[in-house]
């Protein structure tokens, strides 16, 4: 009978403990996360960690566009998530200064070293007027214009004309990934490691920078106990980061010394030249070392600088391709109006060779502008940004931020705002970025933050809006790629936003199609 009583005690107290749960749970009235006591809102971040972005984008609307997340007591997790233009407007611009990347920031990225991405005050405005520099120089913008016209020509087209003859299915997203990595290793290092080729050769230092940017994804869901634990052990995401971070440094470490043997050749034969064709961000960092005052002699500044740049171009250019493509295929109102603005600049030929564009033409070309503009408002490459105050502030919709704070901004969520880009938001209409006088339209970019926003918006926006037009402005006038039905298009949980199990497409030559062929 005690035995009994004891049960039935038990059995109440763990009933009056549920009940009080979901007597807590019912306080929450908006369908937010539920701030549960000790462990406060964990438990949601664990059950929606598979759906992040979707899940910040319902909670940023429910919440009217800022919304606190509590974690465990225990942990420091204490994140707000924000995708108010004032808010953001406030933290990458009016206050500047006390909203750097922080040192939290710098300890979850720290595989991008002391690079431009991860830098803070001195050393970052050193690092971006050098980067800027570089980029604007004439010679590597002959650099980038000829590497992109013969990577498209000699790359991208014998593959994709290839695919055409077999009927291979493809995954866009892999192609682009080769292809943008081709072209920024070749942009930043002067090699080309010619992963664009019909036999689709492995490409080890890719997929240690997918593994990488996955598990600083974990870092940023796990509390920090748990992931640096798995570092001390090597286990778990954290040994698969580890070992990714062994190829990254083996592979830019090649390439920094093939570069310097390849100059220190070119100065004792007393045969170096300015290259007609401009010149890698490598070289004209070793080179004009003395006269910008950088520290070329040291490899691990050339490590950190090659890898935050390779990082910049590869990554974001492929994932904005790759999505473009998606919604094409979903919106073909919008490739037909493009193709309509390419042949306004293409002389009418009846031949069966494929059409390529110049530059300075395809700048020209409004409406596709703006339909690459409206693909990363609605798939921004880089989906989420981190920021820490240095000083306690008080954002402008009234919210206190204090030291240690982490400030999530969830660009995916802003893109399907209606409160910032009107009931329409979820549609892709690239009318959107045109004028009333058919010119591009500007919007702020605190409320289109793909380019980041105030001091440190993008150096390399001119960089990628010329790849991308140059490979949609190819694809489109000379192919139709038909996505294959069934697939699951979901986006991946990572620092760039890729589709989690790729694009997968069949090819095939547009003269042929319209040409009963």
């Amino acid at each position: 009978m005690a035995l009994v009583l004891g049960a039935l005690g038990y059995f109440e107290v763990i009933l009056a403990f549920f009940c009080f749960l979901y007597l807590w749970a019912l306080r929450n009235d908006k369908g937010l996360p539920w701030n549960w006591p000790i462990i406060g809102m964990l438990p949601n971040l664990i059950l929606y960690a598979n759906w992040l972005h979707d899940n910040c984008t319902k909670v940023a609307r429910l919440a009217g566009g800022t919304f606190l997340f509590k974690g465990p007591w225990f942990f420091n997790m204490d994140t707000l998530l924000t995708v108010d233009p004032a808010n953001i407007h406030h933290i990458m611009s009016g206050n500047f200064p006390n909203f750097p990347k922080g040192p939290k920031f710098k300890e979850m990225f720290d595989v991008l070293g002391d690079g431009i991405f991860n830098a803070d005050m001195d050393l970052w405005k050193s690092q971006r007027k050098t980067t800027r520099f570089l980029i604007n120089h004439h010679r590597f913008h002959q650099f980038l214009v000829k590497t992109s016209r013969d990577k498209v020509e000699k790359g991208l087209i014998p593959v994709l004309d290839h695919l055409c003859k077999t009927g291979q299915v493809l995954d866009l997203q892999d192609l682009f990934q080769r292809f943008t990595f081709d072209t920024t290793c070749k942009l930043v290092t002067g090699y080309d490691p010619g992963c664009v080729s019909i036999n689709f050769p492995d490409v080890p230092f890719a997929r240690a920078l997918d593994r990488a940017e996955e598990a600083i994804v974990a870092r940023h869901i796990q509390p920090e106990s748990t992931w640096k634990l798995q570092r001390l052990l090597n286990i778990g995401e954290e040994k698969k980061y580890s070992e990714a971070w062994k190829t990254l440094d083996r592979v830019i470490g090649e390439y920094i010394s093939k570069k310097r043997e390849e100059l220190s050749s070119k100065s004792s034969s007393k045969s170096r030249t300015d290259d007609q064709d401009g010149i890698d961000l490598l070289t004209s960092y070793i080179t004009e070392a003395k006269t910008m005052e950088l520290p070329s002699h040291d490899d691990t500044f050339l490590r950190d600088t090659i890898l935050n740049l390779m990082i910049a171009g590869r990554d974001t250019t492929s994932s904005a391709l790759t999505w473009f493509f998606w919604l094409l295929s979903q919106n073909p109102i919008v490739e037909t109006k493009i193709r309509e603005e390419l042949r306004s600049i293409t002389p009418p030929v009846d031949t069966e060779k494929y059409q390529l564009f110049k530059v300075q033409d395809l700048n020209k070309l409004v409406y596709l502008h703006g339909a690459l503009c409206e693909s990363l408002r609605l798939y921004p490459p880089v989906p989420f940004q981190h920021k820490e105050p240095l000083e306690p502030d008080i954002l402008p919709t009234g919210q206190q931020v204090y030291p240690k704070m982490k400030i999530m901004f969830s660009l995916y969520a802003m893109g399907r705002m209606a409160s910032i880009w009107g009931k329409d938001c979820m549609e892709m209409k690239p009318e959107r970025w045109i004028s009333d006088r058919g010119t591009i339209k500007h919007e702020p970019s605190y409320k289109f933050l793909a380019f980041n926003a105030g001091p440190r918006t993008c150096l390399g926006k001119e960089v990628a809006f010329t790849q991308l037009k140059a490979v949609a402005a190819t694809i489109i006038h000379n192919y139709h790629v038909r996505v294959v039905k069934g697939q699951k298009i979901v986006p991946n949980i990572s620092v760039i936003l890729y589709i989690k199990q790729g694009l997968k497409v069949k090819v095939s030559k547009r003269w042929d199609q319209e040409h009963g062929n």
